[in-house]
């Protein structure tokens, strides 16, 4: 990685002085301020119902979860859930419970991989049924990917037209897109149908942070970043490494201190690990020698990687 080109955008962002507390590294900008979500303007800036900021830590459905995080991470301070859809029976189980009584303090996301107006619909009836709530807060187009026809995608009547009338409507309050390719995840963090853009980022995949992020920061479009300990590997001990391997607050740590980045998820199997992974919601932000240090450690375990899923996006 080089350091920052006269000119680039990044440059011109530090030169506007957008954010005083952005430290360079690597060409790569990291928020070393006070562990507070990105100064967005209220259109583009996730919010609760009440006005509160998101939660810098996303509680997201995962395999195996004790189906009391949900509460756990609300009384924690979390106040952003995601799940991927209906096949999360326990956590949206766990979620419904508590959003009816506590709907204006939490941020519900979810969505859809279909590619059809209809199937969109119908997996947005289906959560809104399941949850017992009338407005999904973000609703994300999931796996936006190279091989979706473009004009469904980003056409007119597209998908994102469907979902942006939606918002209008107040059906949803954010249309959100995920995607692993960074050519369309750029495209998607610049479209302005787009409010908020779920991408994966971590220590050892770090590509995202000059080719999208920038591009999210020029459109203000908040970044939820996830797979943050990249599958639990980064959590590992590994022979070449001299010293103990990063703690899961401080891959999230490393996430938050991208200045676009608003939300990092965390999918705790356990009451015990989602206690340890609360302290992020207390730490400061990362400062450049401890990103510096980490992204060493990512190069490493980048190199042991297994399986082009592992390594396609870097």
């Amino acid at each position: 990685m080089t350091g920052l080109a006269p000119g680039s955008l990044m440059s011109r962002i530090t030169s506007a002085g957008i954010n005083a507390n952005i430290a360079h590294l690597g060409g790569v900008g990291y928020n070393i301020g006070s562990m507070q979500p990105l100064n967005l303007p209220p259109n583009r800036r996730l919010t609760t119902l009440d006005g509160a900021p998101a939660s810098c830590l996303g509680l997201a459905a995962g395999p195996k979860q004790d189906p009391r995080c949900v509460r756990r991470a609300f009384t924690g301070g979390i106040n952003y859930f995601f799940f991927y859809g209906p096949g999360n029976t326990s956590f949206i189980e766990a979620l419904a419970a508590l959003a009816p009584r506590k709907r204006e303090q939490i941020i519900v996301a979810a969505g859809s991989g279909s590619r059809r107006v209809t199937g969109l619909q119908a997996a947005r009836r289906k959560l809104t049924t399941l949850l017992r709530i009338g407005v999904i807060d973000v609703f994300f187009l999931e796996y936006v990917h190279p091989g979706d026809d473009p004009g469904v995608m980003f056409g007119k009547n597209g998908v994102l037209d469907e979902l942006r009338q939606w918002k209008e409507r107040g059906w949803v309050r954010y249309v959100g897109a995920t995607a692993h390719d960074r050519s369309l995840a750029g495209r998607l963090a610049a479209d302005p149908r787009v409010d908020v853009l779920m991408h994966r980022f971590n220590m050892a995949h770090r590509k995202a942070a000059r080719e999208v992020f920038p591009v999210a920061v020029k459109a203000r479009t908040p970044i939820v970043a996830f797979t943050a300990t990249r599958w639990g590997t980064l959590l590992e001990p590994y022979a070449d490494w001299p010293g103990p391997p990063p703690t899961a607050s401080d891959c999230y740590r490393y996430c938050l201190a991208q200045p676009s980045v608003q939300v990092v998820l965390t999918a705790p199997r356990s009451l015990a690990e989602l206690k340890q992974n609360l302290d992020v919601l207390e730490l400061p932000r990362m400062c450049k020698q401890e990103c510096s240090q980490w992204q060493r450690f990512g190069d490493l375990v980048y190199r042991l990687g297994k399986g082009t899923f592992e390594t396609s996006w870097p």
